[in-house]
């Protein structure tokens, strides 16, 4: 077959297709949405679904993952917040099919609230991280990735950024694999009892340091050897920035198995060069582990830790070379996101926001808009699901202070009610809070662009659902 043209995202669906991967479920969220909604083309070989929200949805999967089969999950990189209850625990507990987990980073906060660096996440679940740099290591890197999770009996995650899920180049497809599942047979060491987490703690100490072991020769890490005067360790979208920002001649160690780092790899590529930087986006996830090993090395100090970065941004911070510009004498409009013309949510915000007195707790979704004039109508946002609960601490605040002319309201979208507005719902409820709770109801995934949810009626797969 000959290449095609695909983005990240279109990539890791034909890689979990390639991997022979049976069960996947994740929830929507930008920019990893595009992955499940390319999946439903092969669902003649494996199951995919929209879960409620991304701890169902690892937790779905890696139930897969202990019946035998290997399985996905995936979220953006705030859903790991959501999901990582049980990813800590399945650490622990250890796999039996192949689970990947594919957290999809926003630098530069392009459709998010925060720019968290989940590389953190790998390190402090001590589990395996995989970063893919263009679309057919998008593709290639899973089918390792699953290799790996089976070999050293844990999660992997499996870490791409905007760039990469939404970048396209050519990709060459493979054949499907096949892999026997085995007769399930129980196994307490599922079971994460105190006792078992107890003796399943050494077990992840020893199965991360034999991975360190085989990061050292793995594949998924390579050198590119031009010369000994400057050298680059990088990894995922960076590697590409550094390719075109550093002059020729410049040597590159490119990671792609990231946690744990292959420290003997890294010292021995060092001393191949004069002077060594360290090039990746937002934290020092890669240049404190590898001062603290001892290695002199550049990067932070230089590069910063704010935002994406690019190759004009690395050339004027490392070499002070700064971008050629035209004036073409047009001046850029900004063009903020608005409310969709004749959404009703904008008549909602325009009748609250005339009443001086009305406190508005928002949450995650296109509702958030409402905050933007001239609506001007929410007073805070947090997280999914937080519009009801954050509302209910703010009108017992009031109550407890005195404040007895605000009305509070809690405002949650349909597909966010589902994710974690039901529990904000109790506690309104059990708690006798004096809030006005409002589902804003769309019958559909509204912000990551029309996803189907449990109040829509179908599945991911196009099955009528139970509404």
């Amino acid at each position: 077959m000959d290449p095609q043209l695909l983005s990240g995202n279109e990539a890791i669906a034909r890689g979990a297709y390639e991997a022979g991967v049976k069960v996947c479920s994740a929830y929507p969220g930008t920019p990893s949405t595009e992955i499940f909604e390319n999946l439903p083309q092969y669902k003649d070989d494996l199951y995919c679904e929209w879960a409620p929200n991304e701890k169902v949805a690892v937790e779905v999967a890696y139930g897969a993952s202990i019946a035998g089969v290997r399985s996905l999950s995936a979220m953006k990189h705030v859903g790991v917040n959501v999901a990582a209850d049980p990813l800590f625990t399945a650490a622990y507990n250890g796999v039996c099919g192949g689970f990947v987990i594919v957290s999809a980073d926003d630098p530069s906060m392009h459709s998010s609230q925060n720019e968290q660096d989940n590389r953190h996440y790998a390190r402090a679940a001590k589990i395996a991280m995989v970063e893919p740099s263009d679309s057919q290591e998008c593709l290639d890197f899973l089918k390792e990735a699953y290799r790996i999770s089976e070999q050293f009996d844990m999660p992997v995650l499996y870490r791409i950024t905007t760039r990469v899920a939404h970048s396209k180049s050519l990709v060459t497809f493979g054949e499907r694999e096949t892999r026997e599942v085995p007769a399930y047979k129980r196994n307490m060491k599922y079971v994460s009892s105190p006792a078992n987490a107890y003796v399943n703690h050494a077990k992840v100490e020893k199965n991360l340091k034999a991975l360190e072991e085989y990061a050292n020769t793995s594949k998924l890490n390579k050198e590119e050897i031009n010369g000994s005067e400057i050298g680059v360790i990088t990894a995922s979208i960076a590697y590409q920035y550094a390719k075109d920002a550093f002059p020729e001649g410049t040597s590159f160690l490119k990671l792609g198995l990231t946690n744990p780092l292959p420290m003997d790899l890294i010292r021995a590529f060092a001393k191949k060069v004069q002077k060594l930087y360290i090039v990746e986006e937002l934290d020092p996830f890669m240049e404190e582990q590898i001062k603290a090993a001892g290695i002199e090395c550049t990067g932070k100090e230089l590069i910063g830790n704010l935002y994406e970065l690019n190759p004009q941004i690395l050339k004027e911070r490392l070499f002070g070379i700064k971008p050629e510009t035209v004036d073409v004498g047009v001046k850029p409009v900004s063009r903020p996101p608005a409310l969709c013309p004749g959404c009703p949510h904008r008549g909602f915000f325009y009748t609250v926001a005339r009443h001086k007195n009305y406190v508005v707790a928002g949450d995650i979704g296109c509702y958030t808009l409402g905050f933007a004039p001239p609506l001007s109508a929410l007073d805070s946002c947090v997280c999914m699901g937080g519009g009801f609960t954050v509302a209910m601490g703010m009108a017992k605040a009031f109550e407890a202070s005195g404040q007895t002319d605000k009305k509070v309201f809690g405002v949650v979208g349909d597909s966010t009610f589902f994710h974690s507005g039901m529990t904000g719902a109790a506690e309104i409820i059990y708690n006798k809070g004096n809030v006005v709770p409002v589902v804003l109801d769309n019958s559909i995934t509204g912000m990551t662009g029309h996803q189907d949810n449990p109040g829509s009626g179908f599945t991911l797969e196009g099955e009528i659902a139970e509404k």
